[in-house]
C-alpha cells in the first residue's frame, strides 16, 4: 500500500469515525423513510406519466377507427356509383388507417404491461414503506428508551460526563473549604501564640507590656483588698462572740493538749510570738 493510499485509507476512516460519533439513529431514520416516500411518488408519477401516454394513443385509436369506418363508406358509395377507382382509393386508405391502427395497439399494449409493472412495483414500494415506518417507529422509541436508561444509569453510577464533572466540582469545592480552614486554624494559633499581630491594633510592643504589667498590678491589689476584707471578718468574729464557735472550741482544745504535753514552754516567748500574728493582721 502507498503513502497516498494509506493517507487516503486514514482520513476515510476518521471521517467516518466523526460520523458515527455526530450521527443520529432516530435522524437517519427519518431520512431514509422521507427518501423511500420520495421514490414512491416519484414511482407514482411515472405511472400517471406513462397512463397519460397511453390515453393518448388510445385517443389516436379511436380517430383512426372513425376514420376506417369513413373510408369503408366512401368505399360502398363508390361502388354504388360504379366508381371502381374512387372505391379504391377508400380502401387503401382504409388499409392504411388499420396498419396505424395495429401499430397504435401494440404501443398500448406494451405502454399496458409497463403501467401494469409501474403498478405492482408501486404497490410492493408502499407495502415495504409501511413496514419500514412500522420498525422506524420501533426502532426510535428503542432507542429513546435506551438513551434514557443509559443516562439515568450514569446519574445514579456517576460514570456520566456531568456526573463527573459534578463529582470534580465537589471535590474542588471540599479542598478549598479544608484549605481555608486549615489557614483560618493557622492563624488563630499564630495570633495567639503572638507571632502575628491585628493591623488593627496599633499600639506599640512597649505599650503593651505596660499595660500587661499595669493589669497584673491591679490584679495583685484587689486580690491583697480580698485578703484583707476576709481577715477582718475573722477577727470580728473571732472578737465579737460570747459563745466560741465548734472550730474555736477544737483550737482551744488542742492548745490545752499541747500545754499538758509540753512542760518546758516559756510564757514571754508565746506572748511575743502572739503579738507579732496580731500585728500581721492588723497590717494586712
Amino acid at each position: 500500500m502507498g503513502i497516498l493510499s494509506r493517507a487516503s485509507y486514514i482520513i476515510r476512516s476518521k471521517v467516518n469515525a466523526v460520523l458515527n460519533r455526530s450521527e443520529d439513529p432516530t435522524e437517519t431514520l427519518d431520512y431514509s423513510y422521507e427518501q423511500l416516500r420520495d421514490e414512491l411518488q416519484d414511482v407514482k408519477q411515472g405511472i400517471a406519466d406513462l397512463t397519460t401516454q397511453k390515453k393518448r394513443l388510445e385517443i389516436q385509436k379511436r380517430r383512426l377507427e372513425e376514420n376506417v369506418e369513413k373510408h369503408n363508406e366512401q368505399a360502398r358509395q363508390a361502388v354504388e356509383q360504379d366508381r371502381d377507382d374512387l372505391a379504391r382509393q377508400a380502401l387503401e386508405k382504409k388499409k392504411q388507417k388499420m396498419s396505424q391502427i395495429e401499430e397504435l395497439e401494440g404501443q398500448i399494449s406494451q405502454l399496458q404491461s409497463q403501467q401494469d409493472q409501474l403498478v405492482e412495483q408501486k404497490d410492493e414500494l408502499q407495502r415495504q414503506i409501511e413496514e419500514f415506518r412500522t420498525k422506524k417507529e420501533t426502532m426510535k422509541a428503542r432507542h429513546e428508551a435506551a438513551k434514557a436508561s443509559a443516562r439515568v444509569n450514569e446519574a445514579m453510577t456517576g460514570a456520566g460526563d456531568e456526573m463527573q464533572d459534578v463529582n470534580r466540582a465537589i471535590e474542588r469545592a471540599e479542598e478549598q473549604t479544608e484549605d481555608m480552614e486549615a489557614r483560618s486554624q493557622a492563624m488563630d494559633e499564630l495570633r495567639d501564640d503572638g507571632v502575628l499581630e491585628s493591623q488593627l491594633d496599633d499600639r506599640s510592643s512597649l505599650e503593651k507590656e505596660l499595660e500587661s504589667v499595669q493589669q497584673d498590678g491591679e490584679v495583685d491589689a484587689e486580690l491583697d483588698t480580698l485578703k484583707a476584707e476576709m481577715g477582718k471578718e475573722s477577727t470580728d468574729a473571732t472578737s465579737g462572740g460570747d459563745e466560741p464557735t465548734e472550730a474555736e472550741a477544737e483550737l482551744e482544745q488542742e492548745l490545752e493538749d499541747d500545754a499538758v504535753s509540753s512542760v518546758d514552754v516559756d510564757d514571754g516567748e508565746v506572748e511575743s510570738e502572739l503579738d507579732e500574728l496580731k500585728d500581721e493582721q492588723s497590717s494586712n
